[in-house]
């Protein structure tokens, strides 16, 4: 339709069509030079098929991730945020020095944690605005794509798994003061914010880029720039590589930050 042929109230709908309007908002970012076009969320990632079995190669949802994680970390039985050793689900506080905050029985057991919290993949989906994550795992597949990617998913105490909750990661203190023990993560549930200890900063900077970028998700200028400062400060180390290298065994996509750390100039500029 021609704006030419277009009437006061025809050319009022379209001034206020979510495209006009999406588009207006990425013009505006990128001449004022401030780069939040970033922040403009355009959904261009379309969800692949999901595989089930143990013997498959593909992504697979939350539920079918879980079965394969185990095996995924054989040998390799460290937790994440505090270096914790286990053997199966239990949790060996002595390995580490670990000291519950609040839960013995969580922190007694293993836990999947989302390096990017679910909330994180799904609160602006629709699905979620109509039921949650449960609506989401259910019914949305690109959720549930997302939900069960291999690259988001680390093993962690969980107790600090609970606590860490969709908190963003920050680092504030340089002589962190201890939460749980002699583990060096901390937690501030007043600020809702999450310091990773520094051994793993890196892995973690690398699987939030990587996220944001494979799923089209939103991320704030100081959020991004603490990840890059991260990535680049913290390089690419044998655990990434060899987790790298079984994801791609089970989910045929790795990390391409961890493969070929020379894209992330591309990704932070």
């Amino acid at each position: 339709m021609s704006l030419a042929a277009c009437d006061a109230h025809q050319l009022s709908q379209v001034a206020k069509s979510g495209e006009v309007k999406q588009l207006a908002a990425l013009g505006e970012a990128l001449l004022s030079g401030t780069g939040q076009a970033a922040s403009v969320h355009v959904d261009k990632v379309s969800p692949q098929p999901l595989v089930g079995g143990s013997k498959e190669v593909g992504h697979r949802n939350f539920t079918a991730a879980k079965r394969i994680l185990p095996r995924l970390y054989s040998g390799m039985e460290v937790d994440f945020y505090c270096g914790c050793r286990y053997q199966g689900k239990d949790v060996d506080w002595a390995s580490c020095g670990y000291q519950p905050r609040k839960s013995e029985s969580r922190a007694s057991r293993i836990e999947w944690e989302h390096v990017v919290p679910a909330w994180v993949l799904g609160h602006q989906r629709q699905c979620w605005q109509q039921g949650g994550r449960k609506n989401c795992a259910a019914n949305d597949p690109l959720f549930q794509m997302a939900e069960g990617d291999l690259n988001n998913l680390v093993p962690a105490v969980g107790e600090v798994n609970g606590d860490r909750a969709n908190f963003t990661y920050g680092a504030w203190e340089i002589h962190p003061r201890p939460v749980y023990g002699q583990c060096q993560s901390i937690v501030d549930f007043k600020l809702k914010r999450f310091q990773p200890r520094e051994e793993v900063r890196g892995a973690a900077a690398r699987i939030t880029l990587y996220m944001h970028q494979r799923y089209g998700l939103n991320m704030s200028r100081q959020d991004k720039q603490l990840m890059c400062a991260w990535a680049r400060q913290y390089p690419v180390d044998e655990w990434e590589r060899q987790r790298n290298k079984r994801i791609m065994q089970w989910q045929g996509e790795g990390n391409f930050l961890v493969s070929q750390p020379e894209e992330l100039s591309r990704v932070c500029g």
